[in-house]
């Protein structure tokens, strides 16, 4: 099950980092992506930086303005609702539907070619199909 938190606000990288760390705290889910408009690669932009979630350093690209969740029930919702009612004081909506592809598509066949194969499955749906190498997902693992 797949649920979007929508902001009533672009996320500053502050709030962008509280708010996935506090949701990396829950058990029941599976993996994150945040979405947003691109930022520029120039470093005297606040919000293009280091962000740490569970400990590992990520380069924050975008200025958030979705979470994509994938969790593994429903009751985990009402907990997702607690932390954006404390990270997220403008407002929010939460929406469930499906918002994370979990197989590979013809298109992921066209860009990787004969490597679509050694995609892991964790990646799949994760990845900007525009992006650079270098730019593509991080996958930040949860400590048992």
């Amino acid at each position: 099950m797949d649920i979007e938190i929508f902001p009533h606000r672009l996320l500053s990288a502050d709030t962008t980092e509280k708010l996935l760390n506090n949701l990396e705290e829950l058990d029941g889910v599976k993996r994150m992506v945040i979405q947003g408009q691109r930022l520029p690669q120039d470093k005297k932009n606040p919000d293009r930086r280091v962000i740490t979630i569970l400990g590992e350093e990520v380069d924050l690209q975008v200025k958030t303005g979705r979470v994509f969740m994938e969790i593994e029930e429903e009751d985990v919702i009402e907990q997702v609702k607690a932390i954006c009612e404390d990270n997220l004081p403008f407002g929010y909506n939460i929406h469930v539907g499906t918002f994370i592809r979990k197989q590979k598509t013809v298109t992921d066949g066209l860009k990787y070619g004969e490597a679509t194969d050694e995609i892991p499955e964790e990646l799949v749906g994760l990845t900007d199909q525009n992006a650079q190498l270098s730019e593509r997902a991080t996958i930040i693992r949860k400590k048992d």
